[in-house]
């Protein structure tokens, strides 16, 4: 029987487009108060590629993504002209910045619904490659825990995160579904795990390896329902 279901979180339970945008619109203007001239003359292509060419360089803070930001700022102000130690208190306080808006999601319609009761029949956790923290958003409650792609060390698809979340909830991996929106991340790292996963997407006739297909998180109850069975069944 499914006793834990574990979400990606990004563009599964809201859009982060918005998020990121407002939290990086955050970051800049504290940097234009206090650090006018690490953005001088920068405009959104040139910051792009800055992060292109920090990621190019340093491949591992792709499983950081808030020390690759972290780095990606103190490299700004370093190249500004200000001094190391002063870079990396303020790389600290714009990236504190940023957080205080990254967790301001507006989340989808149906994902409150779903996520009242689901908490009622499972165990619910998140596994994200990103750095929101679940927790200080609108659906927190309804989560027992939450791990992050930088808790572990590698990020989906490897399969660091699976193994963390059935560690924490000691339960078979048979026992465990996760749904998410990626079938790169969040399908393949589930398969590559040996547990259940649920695709969220519209393109359902595309080649795929997920156990299962919904196009809309109100679609959830009722198929973990008929996974459920279809356990029970072959048992």
């Amino acid at each position: 029987m499914i006793r834990v279901v574990t979400f990606d979180l990004d563009d599964t339970l809201w859009d982060v487009r918005p998020a990121l945008i407002k939290a990086e619109g955050a970051q800049n203007d504290w940097l234009n108060q206090h650090y006018p001239q690490a953005l001088a003359d920068l405009d959104s292509a040139a910051l792009l590629a800055r992060k292109r060419a920090l990621l190019k360089a340093q491949p591992a803070l792709a499983h950081n993504i808030s020390r690759f930001r972290q780095t990606y700022l103190e490299q700004l102000l370093l190249d500004a002209g200000v001094t190391p130690a002063e870079a990396q208190a303020a790389a600290q306080e714009a990236f504190a910045v940023f957080l205080s808006r990254r967790n301001d999601v507006a989340v989808f319609e149906q994902a409150e619904p779903v996520l009242k009761a689901l908490s009622n029949r499972y165990v619910l956790g998140a596994l994200t490659n990103g750095n929101a923290d679940v927790r200080k958003t609108p659906l927190g409650g309804y989560f027992s825990f939450a791990l992050k792609a930088e808790d572990v060390g590698a990020a989906k698809p490897e399969t660091a995160l699976f193994e963390a979340a059935l560690d924490h909830s000691n339960v078979a991996r048979e026992a465990m579904v996760h749904i998410g929106d990626s079938h790169d991340h969040d399908i393949v790292g589930a398969e590559r795990a040996g547990v259940k996963s649920i695709w969220l997407t519209n393109n359902a006739h595309a080649d795929h390896r997920a156990s299962e297909v919904i196009g809309c998180l109100s679609e959830l109850p009722e198929m973990l329902d008929r996974m459920s069975a279809a356990a029970a069944s072959s048992r």
